[in-house]
C-alpha cells in the first residue's frame, strides 16, 4: 500500500516538469519583446513606459531561478535558449538603434544583471562576449551620455569578473578582427576545463544540446544583422579600457570615481599572462597617459608657483580644487591635471608589476621627456619657472616606486660616476643645478625647492648621484698625517686666517671658543664641541635671538629630532655604514671635486649676506635637509668643524667661517648696526610693521645666518653618536654646553 502511494507521489512530482514551464515562459517573454517591434507604430514612447523592462526582468528572474534548480556547473534550458538564439546579440542591436527611446539603458541594465546574477560562466562564450564587446563600443563615445550610470555599472560587473578570472581579459578586450578571424578559421580558443566543453544539459524528461555557437568561443553559423557589424578596428576600437577612460572624464563625480575604481581593479589582476596582455595588446597605458597629457595641455601656459603650491594635497578621489582657496586663472584645469597624475601614481602603485613598469615608462616618456623637459630647457624664464614649480608639485604627490624610479632617471640620469669640475654635460640635472644660480631669483628658489623635494624621496640614487659619489674616498681630508684621536688635537677656530682677518682692529670681539673638556667615553665631548662650534660661530654683536622669546637653540632640537628620525627610517633599507673608513696614509693624493650640487650650494651660502631673504631661506633649507642624512661621510663633511681639509678644499663650516669674516668687515660700515638688526628681526617675525631700511638685505642675511647656525647645532646634537641621538643629554644652553 505504501509503495503504491510513493509511486503515485513520484509520478505527480514528475508530471509538473517545472523546467518546461520555465522555458515556455522565458520564450513567451522574449517573443513579447520581439512582437513589440512588429506591432508598435509609436516611435516616441519611451522604453520604460512599455512592457519591455518588465519582460526583461521576468527573463532575468527565470534565469536566476532556473540556475538554482540545476546541479552545479550545468546550464538550464532557458540559458541554453539565450545562448543558442543569440538573444544578447539581438538586444545589443536594439540598444544601438535606441528604439524605443531609452532602450540602450534597458540593455545595459539587463546585461549587467545577467552577468552579475547568473553564476554559470558566460563570458567565455562567443555569443556572450561578442555582444559584450559591441555594447562596450556603444558607450563611452559621447561625453555626458544619458547612459553613463548604466555604463559604469556594466563595466563594474566586467572588471569584477576579470578580477575573479583573469583569463576573461582576452575575451572582453579582443577586437572584432580577432573574432572575425576565429569565425573564418573555426578554431575555438582553449579554455579552462570546466567551461571548455560543449554544454549539454542532461534531463531524463527534457534534454537540450547546445548548438555549435553556444560552445565557449565557438563560431556560430548565423551571421549578425548588418547593422551590428563594426568596421575593422581591432584593438584600436572602443573596448573596456577606452570605455573606462571615457567614463573617467564624466562631469558626474560619482560616475568618474566609480570608473577610476574599476580601472584600478582591472590593472591589479594577479595573473602574469593577463597583465602582459593588458600591456602588449590593449590601449591601457597609452590611453591613461594620453588623458594626462591632454589635461596638461588645457592648463594656462604660465602659472604662479604660489598658486601651484596652494593646491598641494589634491587627490584623485577629490580632484576638485578646494573652495576655500583663492581663485586664479586655470585653477580647475590645474586641479584636474594634478588629480589625474595622482591617479596615475596610484594605478602604478596598485597595478601588477608588469603593468606598473609599463605605465611608469609611458608617463616618463610622454609627460616628463616629451612635454616637461623642453619647457625646463626653454629660453623663456616664465616657462622655466612654471614647469619647475609644476614638477615640484608632481614630485610631492609621487608615491609609487616604479614612477619614482623613472622620475629620478629623468632628473638625474643614469650616470653614477663623480663629475669633474670642467665637465659640462648636457644632462638635465646639470641644467637644473645651473638654474639654482640663475639670474632670476624666482627660478633659483623654485629649482632649489625642486631639489629639496627630491631629497625627501626614498630613492638611494638621489643622494648618491648628488652627494655621496663625490665624497667617497674622503679626498677632502689631508693625507699623510694621522687622524686625531680627539677634537682637542685639531685646528682651533681662531687659527683660521679667514676667520680672524680684519677682526683685530675692530671694536667687535668674537665669542671665544670654550676650552675643550676632557674626553670621556660616552661621546659627550664630541657633541659638546661640535654644538659649541656652531653656536659660537656668529659673534655676540651679530646675535639678536637673545632679545626675543622662543627663538633659542632649544626650539630647533625638537624639530631636528623628528626630522632625523624620519630621515633615518627612510634610508634604513639602504644599509649605510655606521662609521667612516680609515684613511690610508700611503695613498697618493688626488684632486677633490665637491660636485656641481655642493659647489652651487656653497657658492650660494658664501653670498648669504647679499642675497634676498627668501633665497637664503631656501638655500639653508636644502643644506639642513642634507645634514640630516645619517651617513658618516655627509656628517663629517657638513657637520665636523675640526676636519683637516686638504689644500683647496672647503666644507660647510669653512664656508661659514669665511662668511663671518666678511660679515665683521661689513658691519663696520653700518651705523647703529645692533638696533637695526633687532628691528629687522622683529619685522621678519611680524612683530612690527615692515619698512625699508638701509642695508636691509645684509641685515636679513645676518638673521638667517644666526638661525642656520643654531639649526646645524641642533642637527649635530640629535645625530651624535651615528647610531642615534643621545636621549640622555639635555639641549645645551645657547652659546655653551
Amino acid at each position: 500500500m505504501l509503495s503504491r502511494l510513493g509511486a503515485l507521489l513520484q509520478e505527480a512530482v514528475g508530471a509538473r516538469e517545472p523546467s518546461i514551464d520555465l522555458l515556455e515562459a522565458f520564450v513567451e517573454h522574449w517573443k513579447g519583446i520581439t512582437h513589440y517591434y512588429i506591432e508598435s507604430t509609436d516611435e516616441h514612447t519611451p522604453a520604460k513606459k512599455t512592457d519591455i523592462p518588465w519582460r526583461l526582468k521576468q527573463m532575468l528572474d527565470i534565469l536566476v531561478y532556473e540556475e538554482r534548480q540545476q546541479a552545479a556547473g550545468e546550464a538550464g534550458p532557458c540559458l541554453e535558449y539565450l545562448l543558442q538564439h543569440k538573444i544578447l546579440e539581438t538586444l545589443c542591436t536594439l540598444g544601438k538603434a535606441e528604439y524605443p527611446p531609452g532602450m540602450r539603458q534597458q540593455v545595459f541594465q539587463f546585461f549587467s544583471k545577467v552577468l552579475a546574477q547568473v553564476q554559470h560562466p558566460l563570458l567565455h562564450y562567443l555569443s556572450v562576449h561578442r555582444p559584450v564587446q559591441k555594447l562596450l563600443r556603444l558607450g563611452g563615445t559621447v561625453p555626458g551620455s544619458l547612459t553613463e550610470k548604466e555604463e559604469v555599472q556594466f563595466t563594474t560587473v566586467l572588471c569584477s569578473k576579470i578580477q575573479q578570472d583573469p583569463a576573461l581579459l582576452t575575451y572582453i578586450l579582443e577586437g572584432k578582427k580577432t573574432v572575425a578571424r576565429k569565425q573564418v578559421s573555426r578554431e575555438p580558443t582553449a579554455l579552462p576545463g570546466e567551461t571548455a566543453s560543449v554544454i549539454v544539459v542532461e534531463n531524463k524528461d527534457h534534454t537540450h544540446s547546445s548548438a555549435p555557437d553556444t560552445s565557449p568561443c565557438g563560431a556560430g553559423a548565423t551571421q549578425l544583422p548588418a547593422e551590428t557589424e563594426e568596421p575593422n578596428g581591432g584593438i584600436g576600437e572602443n573596448n573596456l579600457i577606452t570605455s573606462l577612460i571615457g567614463l573617467c572624464k564624466s562631469k558626474k563625480g560619482r560616475v568618474a570615481l566609480k570608473a577610476q575604481e574599476n580601472l584600478l581593479l582591472l590593472v591589479s589582476v594577479a595573473s602574469q599572462a593577463a597583465a602582459t596582455y593588458l600591456v602588449q595588446s590593449s590601449p591601457c597605458c597609452p590611453a591613461v597617459v594620453k588623458h594626462l597629457c591632454q589635461l596638461y595641455q588645457t592648463m594656462p601656459t604660465f602659472l604662479d608657483p604660489a598658486d601651484i603650491a596652494s593646491l598641494e594635497g589634491i587627490s584623485w578621489r577629490l580632484p576638485s580644487a578646494p573652495s576655500d582657496e583663492a581663485s586664479f586663472p586655470g585653477k580647475e584645469a590645474l586641479a584636474a591635471f594634478l588629480g589625474w597624475f595622482d591617479y596615475c601614481d596610484h594605478l602604478i602603485m596598485e597595478a601588477h608589476m608588469v603593468v606598473a613598469d609599463a605605465l611608469a615608462k609611458a608617463v616618463a616618456e610622454k609627460l616628463f621627456v616629451e612635454i616637461l623637459q623642453p619647457q625646463l630647457l626653454h629660453v623663456s624664464e616664465q616657462s622655466i619657472l612654471t614647469t619647475t614649480a609644476l614638477l615640484t608639485a608632481l614630485l610631492r604627490q609621487l608615491r609609487s616606486p616604479a614612477l619614482l624610479r623613472e622620475a629620478v632617471t629623468f632628473l638625474l640620469g643614469t650616470e653614477q660616476q663623480p663629475a669633474a669640475p670642467e665637465d659640462s654635460p648636457c644632462a638635465l640635472c646639470t641644467h637644473l643645478i645651473r638654474h639654482c644660480n640663475h639670474l632670476s631669483d624666482e627660478i633659483s628658489i623654485a629649482t632649489l625647492r625642486l631639489f629639496e623635494e627630491l631629497l625627501q624621496k626614498p630613492h638611494e640614487q638621489i643622494i648618491h648621484s648628488l652627494i655621496l659619489c663625490h665624497l667617497e674616498g674622503r679626498l677632502y681630508v689631508v693625507r699623510g698625517s694621522p687622524e686625531p684621536e680627539s677634537y682637542e688635537d685639531t685646528l682651533d677656530l681662531e687659527e683660521d686666517p679667514y676667520f680672524t682677518d680684519g677682526l683685530l682692529d675692530t671694536g667687535f670681539q668674537h665669542s671665544k671658543h670654550p676650552p675643550a673638556p676632557a674626553t670621556n667615553l660616552d661621546g659627550k665631548t664630541a657633541v659638546t664641541e661640535i654644538v659649541n662650534s656652531f653656536l659660537c660661530l656668529v659673534p655676540e654683536e651679530a646675535k639678536t635671538s637673545a632679545f626675543m622669546e622662543e627663538t633659542g637653540y632649544d626650539t630647533y632640537v625638537h624639530d631636528a629630532y623628528g626630522l632625523f628620525q624620519e630621515c633615518s627610517s627612510r634610508v634604513a633599507p639602504w644599509g649605510w655604514p655606521q662609521a667612516l673608513t680609515p684613511l690610508d696614509p700611503h695613498e697618493p693624493e688626488r684632486p677633490f671635486f665637491e660636485g656641481h650640487f655642493f659647489r652651487m650650494l656653497f657658492d650660494r651660502m658664501s653670498r648669504i649676506l647679499e642675497q634676498p631673504y627668501s633665497l637664503n631661506l631656501q638655500v639653508t633649507s636644502v643644506l639642513s635637509r642634507l645634514a640630516l642624512f645619517p651617513h658618516p661621510l655627509i656628517h663629517e663633511y657638513l657637520l665636523d668643524p675640526y676636519i683637516n681639509l686638504a689644500p683647496g678644499c672647503r666644507s660647510l663650516f669653512s664656508v661659514l667661517v669665511r662668511v663671518i669674516g666678511d660679515l665683521m668687515q661689513r658691519i663696520q660700515r653700518v651705523p647703529q648696526f645692533p638696533g637695526k638688526l633687532l628691528l629687522v628681526r622683529k619685522q621678519l617675525m611680524g612683530q612690527v610693521p615692515g619698512e625699508q631700511l638701509d642695508h636691509q638685505t645684509l641685515l636679513q642675511g645676518v638673521v638667517v645666518l644666526e638661525e642656520f647656525c643654531k639649526e646645524l647645532a641642533a642637527i649635530a646634537f640629535v645625530k651624535f653618536p651615528p647610531q642615534g641621538p643621545h636621549l640622555c643629554l639635555s639641549p645645551p644652553a645657547e652659546g655653551h654646553v
